[in-house]
């Protein structure tokens, strides 16, 4: 049956060139424009390395924090946090696999060897726990742990294009020793390059955070700093648990820190990775549901409009077909099968449109990747990179389906449905109605 479909729809193609051609092209670029939305989409919440463990990640990147002096202008701190207070409220819950600390951001530092020229590169301070929660690709060497960051060494993990400025090979570079900010620092490991859309843990040079010997702890009586922190669940299922233990926490911290007229405001966070990838300020919650409401508009546009536009094409394609219609009513063929029929072989066309709009979409990502993904937010001027791992998923091929069927029924449902209740005496005179 499903040969039969294909043959038939192939034979309407190649009778109908002209009409063929702008149903395909119409499709496509319809699929094309909804899968680039996708894409924008997916490279902030679908799981590449190395955030690979997006699925299972809670966040922390800001915070808010009151005080009774401050009430009467209603002000709050809204900022990263310092490293002690991340390790009371979350480094030191129980139910989470690993909890990271960082930096907010990476910083452009200057990197070079005694009496050369320096070149400016992202840098990111971290503790041990950050290689855990994060799975960076290693080709040689490896992080720092957690005897080295107590210790405050100064050892580094650079990118292999870091490694290349810097000695101009990825060989033999670990334990040899460079200048990171002026101060001498040595190669612990050599990474894989960063895409900048990871942008939890970019970096192109990352160190421990104690081998600075900077006070983190800058504002507010040492609550409020530079730091944030990545929650590493051991599953989904473990969120709610996590937010409560955490809000426990809280609550106990508040407690404490209110002796000096200090209130932590949570914010409902710790954030999954969806709800932090629409966060863009310490002092409003995101609005998930708003955020997904407004992305189903988005997709209805793209999906009716150019449906209201092929459903024109499949009647015309339809009159052509009248008498073959008129026949298979009179032999027996009722109208659910002539339905189902019409929307098979349309959807055999519609598959192959969206296959060169998935494909198109794909090609336009890569050659336009710093226009489509640029950040509104960022401290990097790197532009950002991406490649299959990053654009291709299981998710993109399920999503390309799902648009192919559903825009397949709307503009083939209703002159399907149409013609399937033609009066048979008239399909046979070579009308439609």
């Amino acid at each position: 049956m499903i040969k039969q479909y294909i043959t038939q729809a192939l034979a309407q193609l190649r009778q109908h060139p002209i009409i063929s051609a702008v149903s395909i092209i119409g499709t496509a670029l319809a699929i094309f424009l909804i899968m680039l939305v996708v894409m924008m989409q997916q490279v902030k919440t679908a799981p590449f390395a190395p955030e690979s463990n997006r699925d299972r990640f809670l966040h922390v990147h800001y915070m808010s924090l009151s005080n009774k002096n401050w009430s009467k202008t209603g002000a709050t701190s809204n900022q990263p946090m310092s490293e002690r207070t991340i390790k009371e409220l979350y480094q030191s819950l129980k139910t989470p696999e690993a909890v990271a600390i960082y930096t907010c951001m990476p910083m452009a530092t200057p990197v070079s060897l005694p009496g050369k020229a320096a070149t400016a590169i992202d840098m990111l301070q971290t503790d041990d726990n950050f290689w855990r929660v994060f799975d960076f690709a290693f080709i040689d060497g490896k992080p720092y742990d957690k005897a080295t960051f107590d210790a405050a060494q100064p050892v580094a993990v650079i990118t292999e294009s870091v490694a290349r400025i810097l000695f101009g090979t990825t060989e033999g570079v670990v334990g040899k020793e460079f200048l990171l900010s002026h101060a001498p620092y040595k190669v612990a490991g050599i990474v894989k390059d960063v895409s900048t859309l990871a942008n939890t843990c970019y970096a192109q040079v990352w160190i421990p955070y104690t081998s600075t010997g900077q006070d983190k702890d800058t504002t507010a009586d040492g609550h409020m700093g530079l730091m944030s922190c990545t929650i590493l669940a051991k599953s989904r299922d473990d969120f709610d648990a996590i937010r409560q233990e955490a809000l426990n926490r809280m609550e106990t911290y508040n407690l404490l820190v209110g002796e000096d007229g200090y209130q932590f405001i949570h914010r409902n966070r710790p954030y999954d990775q969806e709800k932090q990838s629409i966060s863009f300020s310490a002092n409003q919650e995101p609005n998930v549901e708003a955020e997904r409401r407004s992305r189903l508009m988005t997709f209805l546009v793209l999906l009716i409009v150019p449906a209201i536009n092929l459903s024109s094409m499949t009647q015309s394609r339809l009159r052509q077909r009248v008498s073959e219609i008129g026949v298979r009513r009179a032999f027996g063929c009722n109208r659910m099968e002539l339905m189902g029929q019409i929307l098979m072989e349309n959807m055999v066309v519609t598959l192959l449109a969206g296959a060169l709009g998935l494909l198109m979409s794909v090609a336009f990502a890569y050659m336009g990747n710093t226009l489509l993904f640029a950040q509104p937010f960022s401290n990097t001027l790197n532009p950002p990179t991406v490649d299959a791992s990053i654009l291709i998923h299981g998710s993109t091929f399920g999503w390309a389906l799902l648009f192919c069927f559903i825009l397949n029924l709307l503009s083939t449902g209703l002159p399907a449905w149409m013609a399937s209740r033609t009066n048979i005496v008239t399909a046979l005179g070579g009308r439609l109605h």
